[in-house]
């Protein structure tokens, strides 16, 4: 049976030799890919500090701290496909000799241009980092231990997230704020050696061409999406650098998707998307990202401007949602419920309950603490138990010739996810708050801005009432959203078992090869 006509539930290749030392390998990815998501969060933290070190006006640090995600979204594709290609342990061991450079760049950065290049520098690694980790969890695990691995490698990135301010806080409390960079250095130098020395080659042995133009549209396509949702809250969403990035963005995109599918080697085999399984897991994992970035961005603001917390207080008490996600990957609970859900099982109950726990913290968590951490162990659980069974059933049903691509499909939705999360419900606060007090908030843009102009402890009061009603009302979007979302997967999921149970012709419901896909080879 060709790889077209592949039924999507039939399991996936097995490693040919697995390593004796492969729960060893997935500790030191995880290590290196810990560094990758600690390089997303640890630089808000350093704002003050760069202002003032290096005379850095706003342009220069809104640049420094985006330059990273706009370069690794952009690139993630292409690194998937530079693996597939090249050999993911190749591209791994690049990927770390990349960061590990960027990051020394960084430290000894003098101005504003070059820590923003050195920025940009580390994205390119970090892009190869988080496909090719993906990529070689997949081959060196079987499908018994990979929902384990993978729930593992999917926990550090919540722990990541948690994590970046507090040990951001920690290093500027005691050192300059090149000490943010420079800890990623024997991380890197060791985290390389020990790929070197244990993780085994793999690739595919396919000899189509390089997709040179498909790699500029999606470069283009992302950065142009992203650039737009990144810059819709400071210079507002109808403005004309936002319109023409998303403008740019989106055009981008649709250029590469027909492009793809006319190429006869494509980099992105569209006809993925014609997979029910793919899709049902695309859809879910865009929305659980959706929930988590969007919650994210509106915890941080609950947090520190409505309950009054600093920003260290802030990030110690968001701790528990992450804390929670680790400890149940960790145990390899969501592995071992599995087999009794089922992949839309897990799917609906993961995304049931993160929607829960946003609502808890909307309901319950407005006006003290104690509510917001039963909403914050509740979403723990839930990632816990979507986030790895959906990065499986992505990375499932793709060929294993391509599992560098389907890393870098699962990155890509992580990086939309979030960033559409933060778009959509920050306008649901920015609209609900404006609504409430239009006298003060239209036009303020932020609460500090509506609060000053106001006169009186009244005044004041009704602002910050508005502010977390707004709030509130913003999270139980988001717990509608990731509900209905885990609906919508399940179901596309749960068709797409029964069909590959019924014999169904697997050219609708298996993943398809495309032009020039050959099994992965382990060299």
């Amino acid at each position: 049976m060709s790889a077209v006509a592949r039924d999507a539930t039939a399991p996936t290749l097995q490693p040919p030799d697995r390593p004796a030392a492969r729960w060893l390998i997935l500790a030191v990815i995880c290590i290196a890919q810990l560094t990758v998501v600690l390089d997303n969060t640890v630089l808000n933290v350093a704002v003050p500090s760069l202002t003032e070190e290096l005379g850095a006006t706003t342009a220069d640090v809104q640049w420094m701290l985006n330059a990273y995600s706009l370069v690794q979204s952009g690139l993630l594709l292409i690194a998937g496909n530079s693996a597939d290609r090249y050999g993911r342990k190749k591209m791994l061991a690049v990927g770390l000799a990349l960061f590990g450079i960027a990051s020394l760049a960084a430290t000894l950065a003098q101005s504003p241009g070059q820590l923003i290049g050195a920025r940009a520098g580390m994205g390119i690694g970090g892009a190869l980092l988080v496909t090719t980790t993906l990529a070689v969890v997949m081959q060196i695990f079987d499908d018994a231990e990979r929902p384990k691995a993978i729930g593992i490698w999917s926990s550090v990135n919540s722990l990541g997230f948690a994590a970046g301010p507090l040990i951001g806080g920690t290093l500027l409390d005691h050192f300059w704020w090149g000490s943010l960079f420079l800890v990623n250095l024997p991380v890197a130098a060791i985290a390389l050696v020990a790929v070197l020395a244990l993780v085994p080659e793999s690739r595919s042995r396919g000899g189509e061409r390089p997709d040179v133009l498909g790699a500029l549209l999606s470069m283009v396509g992302m950065v142009g999406v992203v650039f737009a949702i990144i810059s819709g809250p400071v210079s507002g969403w109808l403005s004309e650098r936002v319109l023409v990035s998303a403008a740019v963005g989106v055009v981008g995109l649709a250029l590469f998707a027909v492009w793809e599918l006319h190429v006869p080697h494509p980099m992105l085999d569209m006809h993925f998307f014609r997979n029910r399984r793919f899709v049902g897991a695309v859809a879910g994992g865009i929305l659980v990202a959706f929930g988590m970035g969007g919650s994210m961005f509106l915890l941080t603001q609950h947090l520190q401007l409505v309950l009054g917390y600093g920003p260290l207080d802030a990030g110690l008490r968001m701790a528990p949602l992450a804390l929670t996600v680790v400890l149940i990957n960790f145990t390899g609970l969501g592995a071992r419920l599995m087999p009794r859900f089922g992949t839309p099982g897990m799917i609906v109950s993961g995304m049931s309950l993160l929607a829960a726990g946003l609502a808890a913290i909307s309901l319950l968590g407005a006006d003290s603490y104690g509510g917001m951490l039963f909403g914050l162990v509740v979403m723990g659980v839930g990632v816990a138990v979507a986030m790895p069974t959906m990065a499986n059933a992505i990375m499932s049903a793709i060929p294993p010739a391509k599992a560098g691509v389907g890393a870098g499909v699962n990155g890509t939705l992580m990086e939309f996810g979030q960033g559409l999360g933060v778009a959509v419900l920050g306008a649901v606060l920015n609209s609900r708050f404006a609504a409430l007090l239009p006298l003060v908030a239209a036009g303020a843009g932020s609460l500090p801005a509506a609060l000053s102009r106001t006169h009186t402890a009244q005044e004041r009061t009704a602002v910050h009432d508005a502010f977390a009603a707004g709030i509130g009302t913003s999270q139980l979007v988001g717990a509608a959203a990731v509900f209905l979302g885990g609906l919508v997967a399940a179901v596309l999921l749960s068709r797409a078992e029964r069909a590959g149970a019924a014999g169904a012709p697997g050219g609708q419901e298996g993943p398809a090869a495309g032009p020039g896909t050959a099994p992965a080879a382990a060299e």
